[in-house]
């Protein structure tokens, strides 16, 4: 059995066929699907999804690119979301440089807000960074997500990062990417880092590994990316199931 820590199943590219994608995620042997936050609506759909699907789990959080829309409200939305059982972490929270959809200061002044709601909350959280490490890292070591644990969602760093990362208590996902014929210095990091602190994720619908690349990502292609760590690590990939299985659950509390 496989767990999905990071997808998007409330994304409309999902509307029509829902239920179908969660029956092939069945098939291929996903046992629990972590449906992840990346606004107020998404987090309240998530949260949803949860409620109504026995295999999925949420995240509830607001993703950089709108943190220009976080108010007093949304952290309070949270408070009463994270009061769900379901509920297990606050994410995806980070920073994202790529685009700028937000202005920097936002961002950076919107995760701390919500690295102290997990605080708070004493909940794990699920982190996104792109281009924008140096600054990631830094809040997380004064905001002490060691405290806290959690994730690095789609790990894109050096070995040096990931290794810091480990220090600070988190675990590193990795998609699709590590399939891709260009991903070559992250699956260095897969082969570097020990099983004991990876995770598997598929971000769908987004980041499809090969060889289904150019059509909508779903978490039965989970099992493409569990394959490719296994090929990596130089393992079976009965161990890759059971060791990021084991870590997956220890992230987000279930027993």
């Amino acid at each position: 059995m496989l767990i999905e820590t990071h997808a998007h199943l409330d994304s409309h590219k999902f509307k029509r066929d829902l239920d179908q994608v969660l029956q092939r995620a069945k098939e291929a042997g996903i046992e629990y699907i972590f449906n992840i936050g990346a606004g107020e609506r998404s987090s309240q759909e998530s949260a949803a999804l949860a409620k109504q699907y026995s295999q999925i789990y949420a995240t509830i959080g607001v993703h950089p690119h709108d943190a220009n829309e976080v108010t007093g409200d949304t952290l309070r939305l949270f408070r009463e979301l994270a009061k769900e059982e379901k509920v297990r972490a606050i994410g995806e929270i980070g920073l994202d440089y790529h685009y700028d959809f937000s202005p920097r200061d936002v961002q950076q002044r919107v995760f701390r807000a919500q690295l102290r709601l997990a605080h708070e909350l004493k909940m794990p959280v699920v982190i996104h960074s792109r281009e924008a490490d140096k600054d990631t890292m830094e809040i997380l070591r004064q905001e002490e997500v060691d405290k806290l644990g959690g994730i690095m969602h789609c790990f894109a760093g050096d070995v040096k990062m990931a290794e810091e990362c480990l220090r600070l208590n988190l675990k590193l996902a990795f998609g699709g990417v590590i399939t891709f014929d260009n991903a070559r210095s992250t699956r260095e990091v897969v082969k570097a880092i020990p099983l004991e602190h990876l995770l598997l994720e598929t971000d769908c619908p987004y980041l499809t590994p090969v060889p289904h690349r150019g059509k909508r990502n779903e978490p039965a292609y989970l099992r493409l990316v569990a394959e490719k760590m296994a090929e990596i690590k130089g393992v079976e990939l009965a161990e890759v199931a059971r060791v990021t299985t084991k870590n997956a659950k220890a992230v987000y509390g279930i027993k």
